[in-house]
């Protein structure tokens, strides 16, 4: 199979770089002819979690610089959720008849990828790889993780087992039949994990600790959790039971708790937040597909997502430059303050 990974920021890296170390040719293709020129120049290089690993980019270019190219047997879609379904009109011309797109990022992209292009060409996919990118071409992973794939209507074949067992050459891989499901319960962490340390600039650890951090987180997570199940979407265990013990649509504080909510801080716990690095960089969020998905979902459901619907405006304004991340947010949003009020 012929294989194409679009964006080699830390995800993509991380895959890119150790699918070629392990024998598996890849071709990259990156934002730009001079990104494409750095590459190839430094090779790729990942350290952390799974061991070390290096590889030379010997084919990376730009998507336009990519047409006339022999077609694609899968196209590992690894950018930010607005960047894919920007580069999705473009996808097709490079795959294989009986090809597939497998898109990656976080919430229900796969599902609007293939809402453009049609079901039959996508198969959907999540990752819970930590990792970050240190300079172009140069990566750190930051857990032991793994791509869950699946197709988006339910069910298994053979086409996401060829797919798997092609992948793990380089990285773990699993195959899920609810893949709906599997796409809420890993937004249900983005929402409560990933974007509350973002908006402190701490670690989930860290921003737990904080006076009402952690009721904060479960409020969140509780929200989404209700939202989630008025979808009618069943969410699937993925670290953690997605049903948190003794969940009645509030979650109970307690022992059982404690192991639960400690299952996923020793996954997440000291990892620094992506949004946090989005945030640092100048980069657009993918709030619009985590917590603002919450809240239109919610919505459409007669649901109110107050919590989510703060975290989501605070985000924008952080994004403005009309605010900057720190603990302060956080106590404002579970005081039920607005962005532009003082504690």
């Amino acid at each position: 199979m012929r294989i194409l990974i679009v964006g080699l920021g830390a995800l993509g890296g991380v895959i890119a770089t150790r699918l070629t170390a392990a024998g598996v040719p890849v071709h990259l293709a990156v934002r730009s002819a001079e990104a494409a020129e750095r590459l190839k120049a430094s090779g790729l290089r990942v350290t952390g979690a799974g061991g070390e690993a290096s590889a030379a980019a010997a084919h990376v270019a730009t998507l336009d610089g990519l047409g006339g190219a022999r077609p694609f047997d899968l196209i590992l879609l690894a950018t930010k959720a607005q960047d894919a379904l920007a580069a999705a009109p473009a996808l097709p011309g490079l795959l294989a008849p009986d090809g597939a797109i497998l898109p990656i990022q976080n919430g229900f992209v796969p599902g609007m990828v293939a809402d453009r292009l049609g079901d039959s060409r996508v198969v959907g996919g999540l990752s819970n790889l930590g990792a970050t990118m240190t300079a172009p071409g140069v990566y750190e992973q930051r857990n032991a993780g793994h791509l869950l794939i699946g197709e988006l209507a339910g069910g298994e074949d053979g086409r996401t087992a060829r797919i798997a067992g092609l992948l793990g050459a380089g990285i773990e891989v699993r195959v899920t039949g609810n893949l709906r499901g599997a796409v809420w319960s890993k937004l249900l962490l983005n929402c409560a994990v990933t974007t509350l340390g973002a908006l402190a600039g701490l670690t989930m650890r860290r921003f737990l600790a904080l006076p009402g951090g952690r009721d904060l987180f479960m409020r969140t997570y509780d929200e989404a959790l209700s939202v989630a199940l008025a979808a009618g979407d069943r969410p699937e265990r993925m670290v953690v039971e997605p049903l948190p013990p003794g969940w009645d649509g509030r979650s109970r504080p307690g022992p059982a708790f404690e192991a639960w909510l400690g299952e996923i801080l020793a996954f997440y716990g000291d990892l620094k937040p992506s949004m946090l690095q989005d945030f640092e960089q100048g980069r657009p969020t993918e709030i619009d597909f985590i917590n603002g998905h919450v809240v239109a979902v919610g919505r459409r459901h007669g649901l109110a997502t107050p919590v989510n619907g703060a975290i989501t405006e605070t985000v924008r304004a952080i994004t403005r430059g009309e605010a900057v991340p720190g603990p302060a947010l956080l106590a404002g949003i579970a005081a039920g303050r607005s962005r532009t009020e003082s504690p």
